[in-house]
């Protein structure tokens, strides 16, 4: 913890107080909370950013749209547009957000919407012409207005939420104790080597009631980067000299698993616009190379200056162990709480 945080420690004090206090009057009802008559499933995080939320979405969505009209509704950070957005052919990422967007590129057999006010979103999905039968709230943990039915909670590896403090001392958006709102807690990024034994030692860390389960995944990173119109295998691109490229909360990760010899990695803040002098020096800095970047990046950045050399490697979450246990609770919830 940095100097600057500790100084900052009555300030989280503070903050700790004021979202308790919200989270006590919604426990109680003396702030409203909606619910819905459809499976809704809430992912999120007690801590800010950078667990992985979005591949876990889209698991979300592999298990139950070949079977399901699923929608996802987030609040589209960072976009520049307002209000309710239903994905169409005519969006892109800065309309949507990258990450609703990518969404939307990667599932055609979903709705894809926005809007920061998650029971008016909800609201217009369920007016629409093809109301969907299942709608998952990305990022929706602290979204106390709209009561979903089922919480997935996620807590990165090497940064627990139980071993972690309030903003802005810390990472935490709301105390500790939101945890239990979780009927699922999902410990994400670990490594694909973890023992029974660590995990096991998490498990009690974490404390969880009777009611909660528990998983642990890791970011499985595909065997091929893609661009436009062509895809590489990952071995090869390793041997390559290219520059790597994020704008991702925790990118270590995706630089250790690519980088060898003398590329150079170029890191900007989470969903980062970027401008055509960027651009340009991005370029210039490339001197021909390929680029590597994520997917959440490529899809702010594809119709770029930087398209013909732009490649991105896809990941998604996966399983430890128990990826059945965790399919048949979530297909349980649904079949259950459709009407």
């Amino acid at each position: 913890m940095n100097l600057l945080r500790k100084i900052l420690f009555p300030f989280a004090v503070l903050y700790g107080f004021i979202t308790s206090i919200r989270n006590f009057l919604f426990d109680k009802g003396l702030l409203k909370s909606y619910s819905f008559d459809l499976p809704i499933i809430a992912v999120g995080n007690l801590s800010v950013g950078g667990t992985g939320k979005t591949p876990q979405i889209e698991g979300l969505i592999r298990l139950l749209s070949n079977e399901f009209r699923v929608a996802t509704l987030s609040r589209g950070y960072k976009r520049q547009s307002e209000g309710f957005v239903l994905a169409n052919s005519t969006s892109d990422a800065l309309q949507l957000g990258d990450e609703p967007f990518q969404f939307y590129q990667k599932f055609k057999n979903i709705q894809v919407a926005v809007d920061a006010n998650r029971k008016n979103g909800i609201e217009q999905l369920l007016s629409g012409s093809v109301k969907p039968e299942i709608i998952l709230l990305d990022d929706a943990f602290q979204h106390r207005k709209v009561k979903a039915g089922f919480y997935i909670m996620l807590t990165s590896y090497g940064d627990l939420y139980c071993d972690d403090f309030m903003l802005p001392t810390g990472n935490l958006r709301e105390s500790r104790s939101g945890a239990q709102r979780a009927n699922i807690i999902i410990v994400t990024k670990c490594p694909p080597n973890l023992s029974s034994e660590a995990q096991n030692t998490i498990k009690n860390q974490l404390n969880l009631s009777p009611t909660q389960s528990l998983f642990f995944t890791f970011i499985e990173y595909d065997e091929v980067v893609y661009s436009n119109e062509k895809t590489i295998k990952v071995d090869a691109v390793k041997s390559m000299e290219k520059l790597l490229l994020a704008g991702i909360a925790k990118p270590e990760s995706f630089f250790t698993h690519l980088k060898q010899g003398n590329d150079e990695c170029l890191t900007f803040t989470d969903h980062h616009h970027f401008s055509e002098s960027e651009l340009q020096e991005i370029k210039k800095k490339a001197n021909g190379k390929i680029i590597v970047t994520t997917e959440k990046d490529y899809v702010r950045l594809k119709g770029s200056i930087l398209s013909e050399q732009l490649y991105y490697l896809p990941i998604k979450s996966s399983f430890l162990s128990g990826s059945e246990n965790f399919e048949k609770i979530i297909l349980n919830y649904v079949t259950k709480s459709i009407v």
